[in-house]
């Protein structure tokens, strides 16, 4: 698991090797673990349900029981897809089933299977080379947190006064008015008081404690809100110490420059990235309605020319190996899902998870996009994924599939930086490497006929690994067969 490979990076270091750690590029896999799938048995105590019907509407409140065995058990289907790494929702013992509402940081929750089951879980992904990383929540507990009902019993008399704000008391634990700070006045999340020294190395030795346990790494939710530089930074000190390749992301719904110096985050889940490829693809089909209600906010509709500019903005802004690592996504468990957001255009949905794949960054996707699993809103977002081959989006499917066989088979697909060949309407060329790729983000057939400004040598063949198409470029000109509507090419010198 120690591996690195190299890359040689140009054009200011041509010929030099540079070290490229395993999550530059690397294919993410989100699982929301009650809703993948029910395997193993159960942890201790044991659950004895009721569950939902798995194919019934996902509720607020409602457990379907899906494991962590049961990810582990899915694991030939991830390996499948060429996934190589997961990101777990959070794991940690919860009264909730997006389990963000922390109870026990040093245990697996039962429902989950328990720590046997992260444990087994590990090794079996491991085993087929693929990575793990751990939703890290820190920001603030759920109630059932020991120290929070501590405090709750004792009143001022609790020697865990200060691991909270505390505005008064008795405390307000189950009014819609908490008199203790909470995460967006929610009273079921208590903030805790990072500030203090025994909160600060308590969440300090949970995080390095599960890299040791095995994790790869951490997602941090809403990091920004504990507004602590040094907290990140010490963070990082600990994660790093345990293992020096763990990855650490962190949820930032904007640029990042803060948070990517090198001394807090590796990447950040890049919500920019999301908006401009749906802004791209989404044209007439994208809901913009449903979109401004989430933290993706209201789409702006992007031509090639205005979408490249957004791109290069964004890998200009960060120094290379952190726009190789960023977690580039377009849903998560926080918005609606991509074939809903496309009011169900299955070919805009293809098109939006293929340019994940062909652009700088770390693809990531959320189970179930690549079978066409639709819902709008939380809940209806984490509904449980479909295992039925016969309701698939097998289009979609292919299409992750053999992109990610593509990256895995052409490094600098994953490696290469972003330039722009041609930007005209919805029609965008560009360059990774040696590789020339184009993009039809229109209804219509595109003619692949436009200047190459060199993108490929001059009276050599060049082939479409997606389709076999073999054309000689002339004139400096691709002079290439018609492209389909919302497809993709990728060229490259025979």
């Amino acid at each position: 698991m120690g591996a690195r490979i190299f890359v040689t990076q140009a054009p200011f270091s041509f010929g030099t090797l540079v070290p490229v750690a395993w999550y530059e590029g690397a294919f993410f896999y989100q699982v929301f673990p009650d809703r993948f799938f029910r395997a193993g048995p159960p942890g201790k105590p044991a659950p004895t349900g009721p569950f939902e019907p798995w194919e019934a509407p996902p509720t607020l409140r409602g457990f379907k029981g899906g494991t962590l065995w049961g990810v582990a058990e899915k694991i030939p289907y991830l390996v499948d897809l060429g996934v190589e790494a997961l990101y777990l929702n959070p794991v940690f013992a919860s009264t909730a089933n997006h389990r963000y509402h922390t109870v026990d940081y040093l245990q697996v929750d039962p429902v989950l299977g328990g720590n046997a089951a992260l444990r087994h879980l590990l090794e079996v992904a491991h085993a087929h080379g693929i990575r793990v990383i751990l939703d890290g929540v820190f920001n603030h507990t759920g109630r059932g947190f020991f120290a929070f009902q501590h405090l709750l019993e004792n009143g001022p008399e609790s020697p865990y006064r200060d691991w909270y704000y505390v505005k008064g008391f008795p405390l307000n634990a189950y009014s819609p008015h908490p008199n203790y700070e909470a995460w967006w006045g929610n009273p079921e999340l208590p903030k805790l008081r990072v500030e203090t020294p025994a909160v600060r190395e308590y969440l300090l030795g949970v995080a390095e404690h599960w890299i040791r346990f095995g994790a790869d790494g951490w997602r941090l939710d809403v990091p920004n809100e504990i507004q602590d530089p040094e907290f990140w930074r010490a963070f990082r000190r600990r994660v790093k110490g345990a293992n020096p390749e763990a990855y650490i992301v962190g949820e930032i719904w904007e640029e990042a420059d803060f948070w990517l110096q090198g001394d807090m985050f590796d990447a950040t889940m890049n919500y920019p990235l999301a908006r401009a490829v749906l802004g791209f693809v989404g044209g007439e089909a994208l809901d913009q309605e449903l979109s401004g209600r989430t933290g993706l906010g209201r789409i702006e509709p992007l031509q090639a020319l205005a979408f490249s500019h957004r791109l290069e903005n964004l890998f200009s802004r960060y120094r290379p190996e952190v726009v190789r690592a960023q977690m580039n996504l377009l849903t998560s468990h926080d918005t609606p899902r991509l074939l809903t957001l496309l009011r169900g255009d299955a070919d805009r949905a293809r098109l939006a998870l293929s340019l994940l794949f062909l652009l700088p960054g770390s693809p990531t996707v959320y189970y179930g996009e690549e079978v066409g699993l639709e819902g709008g809103h939380d809940p209806e977002n984490r509904g449980g994924m479909i295992w039925e081959e016969g309701r698939w989006k097998k289009g979609i499917r292919e299409s992750v599939k053999r992109l990610a066989r593509l990256r895995k088979e052409r490094p600098e697909l994953r490696t290469a930086p972003y330039t722009r060949i041609y930007a005209v309407d919805g029609h965008l060329a560009f360059t990774r490497g040696p590789y020339l790729v184009v993009v039809n983000a229109t209804p219509f057939p595109f003619r692949q006929d436009f200047p190459l400004h060199g993108a490929l040598p001059r009276g050599s063949q060049a082939v479409d690994l997606l389709s076999g198409a073999v054309c000689t470029p002339m004139g400096g000109r691709l002079c290439g067969p018609e492209l389909p509507p919302f497809s993709v090419a990728v060229w490259v010198e025979v």
